[in-house]
């Protein structure tokens, strides 16, 4: 188990009381939790996010990396700036697709953060609260990981027949929409678009296909030119307090997609990525049965890892990250 630091940075609230937010770093410098003089709402696999007022919420994204649902020891330095980056970038873009959950970019306008800025700034963002729909939305644009295996399997992916034939890595002719549950601990569980309209409602169900198809449509078309395939997304929504519906945590980013390079694209084969698949792939080659406790990353893992997220941020949106 790698070392782990802790630091604590003083801040002070409107009414002069003293409060520490305290950070919790690995040996390479990965932040891996931490503990704000606010209200904590939920500590997911990768993101703090606390109460910031009764109808908004402060995120932070960590540097912290699960796999197969679960969280690994190490974390991968700078991966929660890009994260938060990349996410801020499509939300600019897609506000007109759909309604997102952003508020402030930079949340360092809150008084009590500004000690702890050097931490927080750049992965952080202070969002309003929507009540979350407890499904994730899948869009495929692509034949590749638990697809393809039931593809294989069955000649359908949850439960949409598709064309035989296809191979690793084929782009399907239309993206599809494969709903799972979202489990908070343990492994969520692909279901059918029947299932979901069953458990939410016809209505509600074909907003967020239609929405999630939408999304993934733009950004593939966005960002091909750029030298980026995404092959598939997951999107989480929410209702905001006006019932609209709202995308929340994060977009198109290397933890919830799959983020091929356009150049070297071959079907028939696993790709190059600009993912966490690489860290999939190394935690496959050690025969781990997938459950608590993970095993270690090495530092060549770890630093592989964080090379291919700052090409992705670099790639798609041509600029260099700006790093706390």
């Amino acid at each position: 188990m790698a070392e782990l630091k802790t630091k604590a940075v003083e801040n002070r609230t409107g009414n002069g009381n003293g409060n520490k937010g305290m950070f919790t770093f690995d040996a390479n410098g990965a932040l891996l939790r931490t503990d704000l003089p606010l209200e904590l709402f939920k500590r997911g696999k990768v993101r703090d996010t606390y109460w910031a007022s009764p109808d908004s919420l402060l995120i932070v994204t960590t540097d912290r990396i699960s796999a197969f649902d679960v969280v690994l020891p190490q974390g991968v330095p700078d991966k929660g700036t890009v994260l938060n980056s990349i996410s801020q970038f499509w939300f600019r873009r897609t506000v007109s697709i759909v309604n997102n959950h952003m508020l402030y970019y930079e949340p360092m306008s809150l008084s009590f953060l500004h000690e702890s800025a050097l931490v927080l700034k750049g992965r952080s963002s202070f969002v309003e609260y929507a009540e979350p729909i407890p499904f994730e939305c899948i869009a495929r644009g692509y034949l590749t990981g638990s697809a393809l295996k039931e593809y294989v399997k069955t000649g359908s992916v949850s439960g949409i027949k598709l064309p035989p034939g296809l191979q690793e890595s084929s782009q399907l002719l239309e993206p599809i929409f494969t709903p799972s549950t979202k489990s908070e601990s343990g492994h969520d569980v692909n279901i059918t678009f029947a299932e979901l309209e069953n458990s939410i409602g016809t209505e509600r169900a074909g907003m967020l296909r239609d929405r999630t198809i939408e999304l993934y449509r733009f950004a593939h078309n966005y960002a091909l030119p750029k030298g980026i395939r995404i092959a598939d997304t997951k999107f989480e929504f929410g209702m905001d307090q006006d019932s609209r519906l709202t995308l929340i945590d994060e977009a198109l980013t290397p933890d919830s997609s799959r983020f091929w390079p356009v150049e070297g694209y071959t079907p028939g084969k696993p790709q190059q990525s600009f993912d966490k698949q690489y860290v999939r792939d190394y935690l496959e080659s050690l025969h781990w049965n997938k459950e608590p406790p993970a095993p270690d990353l090495s530092s060549e893992v770890v630093f592989n890892t964080r090379a291919k997220y700052l090409t992705a941020y670099e790639t798609l949106t041509g600029e260099k990250l700006l790093r706390s």
